[in-house]
């Protein structure tokens, strides 16, 4: 079971990590907390800039929510209620994303495969189009670019699902990456870019000298920096990681997804697929990745029947071929999720920048946080597309400050 949970998806892939057990240095220019895709992006462009920055990952690189996401960049399919306040961050950072994935594979010389499928969201069944109707009026509202597909249209673009598909939305700008590849073209690129990555070693404090934070102690040994940046996702708020009286309103929402092997008798879809149940992406080497359950559970890790069912039921409700697919790999991850399912950008403390909080938006997001946090350190201050993510919006208070 432990192949199918992990090693034949990563070597497949092609992600091939660590372990980077090199030593702690006594100085960094700025350290990152938290080896995963948000931090590595913020690693790899401070990196860029010329400075010396130190990345300390409490596992390995990429193995919590990075490794397990979908690699969707899906904006308008995304869109629904709730979400206006993150409409304009997922719009900024998919424009962001062309130059993103240039630089990334320029740097590091592989593929991320980025592909501007596009997104269709369905209904199945005349009680779902309502509900349907009402999301595709939200996104003309706000300006996202969709269209309405009846069901005949749905089975032209797609006709390899099933004839009970009664509507749909084309969310022609939507796009997705292979998390996989992403995570390998970073690691590489931050190496030829000099940061150094330091595996299986937990940040037990950080250094505080006169109210600013000055390093972090980790594995007995400290490191001091001119600023810290914690992007440890779901693990954020864990202890050690925050000075006496700060809190981030950040927790685990573990999700359940699997990979399944299409081939020429099967098919596959030619670009994502949104039901009410799962979502679906096809990958071009030919595997079709099926996503994913929410649960509000804590840190219970593993993958458990009643996901694994309700994946392969959601998708087999619209997609009969997924029946004769080969099950290649199935895992799960814990998203850092905030109070509003959207990030936390800010400096929460006096050389404390942090950076989390980014639900199932971590790829989407990716390039306009590592610019955000980039710009912070560089200026001092937030660009005007990330200023309404900071703890401000929750209106909570820390340390006696209030940060209303």
């Amino acid at each position: 079971m432990s192949d199918l949970l992990t090693s034949p998806f990563e070597r497949r892939r092609g992600l091939a990590v660590g372990p980077h057990a090199a030593a702690l240095p006594e100085r960094a220019d700025v350290v990152v907390v938290g080896g995963g895709l948000i931090g590595l992006s913020i690693a790899w462009r401070l990196a860029q800039a010329g400075r010396a920055v130190l990345v300390i990952e409490r596992g390995r690189v990429g193995s919590g929510a990075s490794l397990a996401a979908t690699g969707m960049l899906a904006p308008a399919a995304e869109h629904e209620p709730g979400s206006d306040l993150l409409l304009p961050l997922a719009l900024e950072s998919l424009r962001r994303w062309p130059a993103f994935r240039d630089a990334l594979q320029a740097a590091s010389g592989l593929p991320i495969d980025y592909r501007e499928d596009g997104a269709v969201v369905l209904a199945v069944g005349r009680d779902e189009v309502e509900r349907l109707r009402f999301r595709y009026d939200l996104q003309r509202r706000s300006g996202v670019a969709a269209a309405w597909l009846s069901g005949p249209q749905v089975r032209a673009r797609e006709p390899l699902l099933r004839p009970n598909v009664t509507a749909g939305i084309h969310c022609p700008l939507d796009a997705q990456v292979d998390p996989r590849l992403v995570m390998a073209a970073l690691l590489r690129a931050c190496e030829v870019a000099g940061v150094s990555i330091v595996e299986a070693t937990g940040v037990d404090a950080l250094d505080r000298a006169g109210g600013r934070v000055v390093g972090v102690w980790a594995g007995g040994v400290r490191v001091g920096a001119e600023a810290v940046i914690l992007a440890a996702g779901a693990w954020s708020g864990e202890p050690g990681l925050l000075p006496d009286g700060l809190a981030l309103p950040v927790r685990p929402i573990k999700g359940q997804s699997l990979a399944l092997r299409t081939t020429r008798r099967t098919g596959t879809l030619s670009g994502m697929v949104w039901t009410a149940e799962v979502h679906m992406a096809p990958k071009s080497d030919g595997g079709l990745i099926v996503g994913a359950t929410v649960e509000d559970c804590g840190f219970k890790v593993g993958v458990t029947a009643g996901g694994l069912f309700a994946l392969l039921e959601g998708a087999r409700r619209v997609l009969p071929g997924i029946e004769e697919m080969e099950v290649e790999a199935v895992w799960s991850g814990f998203r850092p999720t905030s109070d509003d399912d959207a990030p936390i950008i800010e400096e929460a403390a006096p050389g404390l920048l942090v950076a989390t909080g980014h639900h199932r938006n971590g790829y989407l997001l990716a390039p306009a946080t590592a610019d955000a946090v980039t710009d912070l350190l560089d200026a001092g201050a937030l660009p005007a597309f990330a200023r309404g993510f900071t703890r401000a919006r929750f209106g909570t208070r820390d340390e006696g400050r209030a940060v209303a």
